[in-house]
């Protein structure tokens, strides 16, 4: 059965998409529904669905930024009220769109097209890599921060992002894992790991487990065992962090 994630920060065309889905591949799951683009990620992280509907603008990571992260894994098909330059690019077929408000027919004829696409091997993630590249650089976003607010006790530290070693998800916060004069030292952070990556530079900081997001510039080497598991040793920290399956493409020799 194919799985399907929905994402969109309007309740009412997400609703009617679900609704139209139901009724156009009535043998397809919705196995999530986002709200925005940190979930969506978080969603996609938890189910890995074979068919991903994102909304192109969305709060937070935007549904380019989602699709980016997914890499290729899943198919990616953008829900779009703007009638944009993107869309022009989607015509050259590296993803399919849908313009809000829905269409049934055109609907259907994305419907057809992801069946055929899911019957044959996932092509090279390249082109499409190369394309959500170039709109995610049109795309207007605010600088990304230097620096973080953190609590330790009853004191708020301020922690240069140039000093974080790795993010670890904690319940409702965020352990931020950092270097102070040598030395390794954690506080938390009242964001949690979800929505803290919307405002991390991806170019610096990789995701390499569904709770885990570590500054590439401290990693060291990603070690595979003999069960097929990976982890990752750390340049700055003695701590040992696990890569999820989704991840360890991530990390191939040369």
């Amino acid at each position: 059965m194919t799985r399907i994630l929905i994402a969109d920060d309007e309740p009412a065309p997400r609703e009617q998409l679900a609704d139209a889905l139901a009724q156009a591949w009535p043998d397809a799951q919705i196995v999530a529904q986002a709200t925005h683009g940190a979930d969506a990620w978080d969603q996609w992280l938890a189910h890995e669905p074979d068919v991903c509907f994102l909304d192109i603008r969305m709060p937070g990571l935007s549904g380019i930024d989602v699709a980016r992260r997914i890499a290729g894994r899943s198919a990616v098909v953008f829900v779009t009220a703007y009638g944009d330059h993107a869309l022009q690019a989607f015509d050259a077929g590296a993803v399919d769109y849908l313009v809000k408000p829905l269409d049934p027919a055109r609907l259907a004829q994305t419907v057809a097209r992801l069946r055929e696409r899911l019957q044959r091997p996932a092509p090279a993630a390249g082109a499409l890599q190369q394309l959500l590249e170039q709109l995610a650089a049109q795309q207007r976003r605010p600088a990304w921060p230097d620096t973080l607010q953190a609590g330790v006790g009853k004191e708020v530290r301020l922690i240069r992002v140039d000093d974080v070693v790795y993010f670890e998800s904690d319940a409702r916060y965020t352990r931020v894992v950092y270097l102070e004069a040598g030395q390794q030292r954690d506080a938390l952070l009242r964001t949690p790991l979800k929505d803290l990556i919307a405002q991390l530079d991806p170019a610096r900081f990789q995701q390499v487990h569904r709770s885990t997001v570590v500054a590439a510039a401290q990693i060291a080497s990603a070690v595979r065992d003999d069960d097929g598991g990976m982890v990752l040793r750390l340049r700055g920290s003695a701590d040992v962090l696990t890569v999820s399956r989704p991840f360890q493409g991530l990390f191939k020799g040369q």
